[in-house]
């Protein structure tokens, strides 16, 4: 059997390789996601107070600490059985609007647009965010620039650092916001609109490339079966938009396990009541997808007015709920961007968060807690156990891209049978079959805590001996 290997893959964060087996006819039999780093940061962790969680836990990553470090600290706060100060719980909702916006602005133009504005076969150094800014033009690339400039300055000003915030403690935030800063805080919808709903070239590749599988999805919703990023109950919902649960973080562990396979360092989280029944796509297996698709999957509606009438035409376009078409998760990214948007506009122009009245001290220990919010990636759960001195002695951090790891490997496998005819594979079809994963806006540095401190990337592709007849590298 001959080996085809992509390695390393290209524009996300952090580390992997794709391996692409061929068979005699030169087809590919399957296709596999490999993430090859180690990820140790649980073990480390490991007789720390437990009030440092929120300081280290955004070293994990420095594409998405704003997520670890609210997932942490709604971790600590339920380690001390406190709840925030309303005002504090606004002003972490702002920085985390604020936290979506730069992530998804970053993911959309840098990463996934140069695939659809530049067109998935264009020459590699054209496929990159300078190729987006000729083609949209230096204008709207530089508003890009400056909007993505503005929700990180509210992340440093509220985090007091613009990455690796170290604002929320437990029970609340570190200090209040002035009213100067607040008025200062008083955004990418038609890109999306004018260069790829109304190509009908794109189009068809979102509705009938080889980019669909068909899968159970997760995410946090409010009391009205709203998107919430910060707050509110994970819901689970079958590949037909059934409610499967609705269940509170702390009870994460009765629904969702994880499945560990020899060659990748990666877990694979699954729904426990289907179980794991392998890498296939099985409307009975307990795989499920988190991230931008899956939260407008379990949403009902949208809480903002603009939002809201993008989610609607969204599923309009694209026959009803629930869309399973992975490239659409584009889409939905950038329809959350427009809702993060309009929420962090509600809450800034409440004048009630510049209350001084920003934490609740801890007075005794409740000895563990589970913290989750959704991360531009997906669900991110952080559970916390402590001794009686409120020291950790166990730690278990599940990544948003650990949800949709099997999800990109049926992706994946999908797109290579799909696209590779005869073992051969260029350029240009290697990178749409490196589209099935970038949909997902996989953190591979957030999922595995690697040391090397390189990004290297190689794929293989091998016969059907088992040759490798084309490797790729980076």
């Amino acid at each position: 059997m001959t080996k085809v290997s992509i390695n390393p893959i290209t524009r996300l964060e952090g580390h992997g390789k794709i391996d692409i087996f061929l068979n005699e006819a030169g087809g590919v039999d399957n296709a596999y996601f490999q993430v090859p780093e180690l990820r140790g940061f649980e073990r480390f962790c490991i007789g720390r107070p437990v009030e440092e969680m929120p300081r280290i836990t955004p070293k994990i990553c420095g594409v998405c600490p704003g997520a670890h470090h609210m997932a942490s600290a709604k971790a600590v706060d339920a380690v001390f059985g406190l709840k925030p100060t309303p005002t504090a719980k606004k002003l972490r909702e702002i920085y985390y609007d604020a936290h979506m916006i730069h992530s998804h602005i970053a993911h959309f133009y840098a990463l996934a647009a140069p695939d659809f504005v530049c067109g998935p076969t264009a020459p590699p150094a054209e496929r990159n965010i300078l190729g987006v800014v000729a083609r949209v033009g230096l204008e709207l690339g530089g508003e890009v620039i400056k909007h993505r400039s503005f929700a990180q300055k509210i992340q440093e000003v509220i985090g007091g650092k613009a990455t690796h915030s170290v604002c929320a403690l437990p029970g609340g935030m570190s200090r209040a916001i002035t009213e100067e800063e607040r008025r200062d805080f008083v955004m990418t919808q038609g890109i999306f609109e004018n260069v790829v709903l109304k190509n009908p070239t794109y189009l068809d590749i979102i509705l009938n490339g080889p980019y669909k599988i068909v899968t159970h999805y997760l995410g946090l919703v409010d009391d009205k079966n709203q998107l919430n990023f910060y707050d509110g109950k994970l819901r689970l919902v079958d590949y037909k938009g059934k409610e499967l649960e609705k269940f509170e973080a702390a009870d994460y562990r009765t629904h969702i396990a994880e499945h560990v396979e020899p060659w990748t360092y990666l877990k694979f989280p699954f729904y426990k009541k289907f179980g794991w029944k392998g890498l296939k796509e099985d409307t009975t297996s307990g795989i499920v997808r988190a991230a931008p698709l899956a939260r407008l999957n379990v949403s009902d509606r949208l809480a903002t007015p603009l939002a809201q009438a993008e989610f609607e035409k969204f599923y309009a376009t694209l026959g009803g709920k629930p869309v399973h078409h992975t490239l659409a998760f584009h889409w939905a990214r950038v329809i959350e961007l427009l809702y993060a948007a309009e929420d962090l506009l509600n809450l800034v122009t409440d004048e009630s968060v510049t209350d001084p009245n920003v934490r609740q001290i801890p007075d005794h220990i409740v000895g563990e807690g589970v913290g989750v919010v959704e991360a531009p990636r997906g669900t991110l759960i952080h559970h916390y156990v402590t001794d009686k001195n409120a020291i950790l002695t166990d730690v278990n951090i599940i990544v948003a891209t650990a949800f949709n790891y099997a999800g990109m490997n049926l992706d994946i496998a999908n797109a290579a049978k799909g696209l590779i005819k005869d073992g051969k594979a260029d350029q240009g079809i290697l990178n749409m079959v490196e589209m099935a994963f970038r949909a997902y806006d996989p953190c591979l540095g957030c999922a595995t805590h690697s040391l090397p401190g390189e990004m290297p990337l190689e794929v293989n592709i091998h016969d059907c001996q088992g040759n490798v007849v084309q490797t790729i590298r980076r």
